[in-house]
């Protein structure tokens, strides 16, 4: 499985993004997918899942603010993030086969990443 991240930039505070990811190669269809962020510095971690169907799941720093959607058909997914805050500042990794390991939110296969820089 391939994951290609873009939509990525730079925002001023209160700005809006749209992430996509579309995924190629042995897809599974409405595959768990999520997105992961690793901001400057620090450990990368979980934004928000999408699972099996229409079920999601947010981090509570950006509930609210972020929106998970796919579609299915095409296995893609994308990370609407409005109301963007500095702190959101991070290399965003999308990611597809979402599981819990010892209580750390983990995944079979990661995109590349794609910068979102939020400027005060």
């Amino acid at each position: 499985v391939q994951l290609q991240a873009s939509g990525g930039g730079s925002v001023q505070a209160g700005g809006s993004l749209r992430l996509s990811c579309a995924a190629s190669g042995r897809a599974v269809p409405n595959a768990n997918m999520g997105w992961f962020r690793q901001p400057p510095g620090k450990e990368r971690e979980f934004v928000t899942a999408i699972w099996s169907g229409t079920t999601t799941y947010y981090i509570d720093s950006v509930k609210g603010r972020f929106t998970i959607s796919r579609d299915g058909a095409k296995n893609n997914v994308f990370l609407q993030m409005n109301n963007l805050k500095p702190e959101d500042t991070a290399v965003y990794y999308c990611a597809q086969g979402l599981h819990k390991s010892m209580g750390v939110m983990m995944a079979d296969y990661w995109g590349q990443g794609t910068l979102v820089t939020v400027s005060s």
